[in-house]
């Protein structure tokens, strides 16, 4: 492991430095991670074809609904274990370890067996068409089989970013996005698996580079690892990582919901080729997304430690900072799709017709960007510092309050453009509540004026 001594500079290092040291690798995996997503749609649009993109799109409520499992675990245990560290609670850090392990387990296993003997009525409830559902079945068959390994590779990857490796948490990605873009050509190009080929590089690449994380946390030098007596569920680590998790798992949830929305919007006023652009514009727009959730994974266990440490100064100065970064980095998103929109959508497939679809899409949806990536640290925010009820309600007023209604009512006056346009004006109110809602934190928290180092 990286340094043994990581925890403790948490709450005396400059706030700056940690931020970098920290988001930076964090950063540098959720790019590399979104890459792959990126490069894998490119290499079904052009090595399968447009429909088996339009499939792909498909899968993503599911894929949504996964990840939110996957979430409920793993953000919740890492931000617990940032707070237990701050506390100095070294031995409920080391119980953390083992309950993730189990209950990435029960979860994992738990959710292919309910999933896979109804995975087609799902997907056709998700929006699947006879043209599209052979493709979103033989992916998702293949996905949902290795759905344990995906749960535990998160899992513990948030765990190592949080217990002061964060470099390791991002080889762990880079290792996977490697390994998955070797095996992905090989598969759809080579042995001609189709979309299949796909989803079995990405199984593959995860279980690979899960056994190389079970290994590091079998250094028992390192303050947290596998030891006996840590695999016993314990009350109250279960219900504070569910506590703490609860806000993404119900983002990811409500996300789900809200895909399967859009799909079936899209498919009413364009047809099996609109969810295709929107397959498109979900993986460019997720680009950007991913590097201010690497910058919030940087931030949370900064946070994280010093709140739990009462270092409420510092805990302002890494807000702040992440809040400038995130700001600046979907910027740079919103400059680049409004500029190159025909250029960005041309990457993914040479059928004009489902260009010609994308282009509208990737212009509204990032027509705000340059706002959102305050909502986002915000909402990293509260559940860092284990305030979970205030990153439910930004998640929960965006994806269903404002976005649903939205998507009910827009399409019906302006077709497609109405279902793009929805999501604009839900993430531009949304980032409105974002405002108010740490405008009221700071103004009701009465936090010790605490004499601390110079640090920020």
């Amino acid at each position: 492991m990286e340094n043994e001594n990581a925890p403790l500079s948490l709450g005396t290092e400059k706030i700056g430095k940690l931020l970098m040291q920290y988001a930076i690798p964090a950063i540098i995996a959720m790019t590399a991670s979104s890459l792959y997503n990126i490069t894998d749609s490119i290499f079904i649009g052009h090595g399968v074809g447009p429909l088996a993109l339009s499939g792909l799109a498909i899968t993503f409520p599911l894929m949504n609904l996964a990840a939110a499992f996957g979430s409920l675990v793993g953000v919740g245990a890492s931000t617990l274990l940032s707070i237990r560290m701050g506390q100095k609670d070294y031995e409920t850090a080391n119980d953390i370890l083992g309950n993730v392990f189990v209950l990435n387990l029960i979860m994992g296993i738990g959710f292919t067996l309910i999933m896979l003997p109804f995975l087609d009525p799902i997907l056709h409830f998700f929006g699947a068409s006879e043209e599209t559902l052979v493709y979103s079945r033989d992916f998702m068959v293949i996905i949902l089989s290795g759905n344990v390994i995906t749960h535990m590779l998160f899992g513990l990857n948030a765990l190592l970013r949080s217990a002061g490796s964060p470099q390791k948490a991002m080889m762990a990605t880079i290792y996977t996005v490697l390994i998955n873009v070797i095996l992905n050509p090989l598969f759809i190009f080579g042995f001609k698996w189709g979309i299949q080929g796909s989803a079995f590089a990405t199984v593959i690449s995860q279980a690979i580079v899960l056994c190389w994380q079970m290994y590091l946390f079998n250094d028992k030098n390192f303050f947290i690892h596998w030891k006996k007596g840590i695999y016993k569920l314990k009350k109250k680590i279960v219900i504070d990582s569910l506590s703490i998790g609860m806000s993404p798992f119900l983002m990811n949830a409500a996300s789900c919901l809200i895909v399967i929305l859009i799909n079936r919007q899209l498919i009413r006023h364009g047809g099996d080729l609109a969810v295709g652009a929107y397959g498109i514009v979900n993986r460019v727009a997720f680009l950007f997304i991913m590097i201010v959730i690497g910058l919030n994974q940087g931030m949370q266990p900064i946070a994280g430690y010093n709140y739990g440490a009462k270092l409420y100064d510092r805990v302002t100065a890494v807000l702040k900072k992440s809040i400038f970064y995130a700001t600046i980095i979907m910027i740079a998103g919103f400059t680049f799709v409004e500029l190159f929109p025909h250029a960005v959508a041309s990457i993914f497939t040479t059928e004009e017709q489902l260009v010609s679809l994308a282009v509208p899409g990737l212009r509204w949806v990032f027509a705000v960007y340059p706002l959102i990536g305050f909502q986002m640290v915000s909402s990293a925010f509260f559940q860092s510092i284990g305030k979970p009820m205030k990153s439910i309600i930004l998640a929960m007023t965006r994806q269903v309050l404002i976005l649903i209604p939205l998507l009910l009512i827009f399409p019906n006056h302006w077709g497609i453009t109405g279902v793009w346009a929805s999501m604009t004006v839900s993430d531009f109110l949304s980032v409105l509540l974002a405002g108010l809602l740490l405008y009221l934190e700071f103004k009701n928290t009465k936090s010790p004026k605490l004499k601390t180092q110079e640090s920020l």
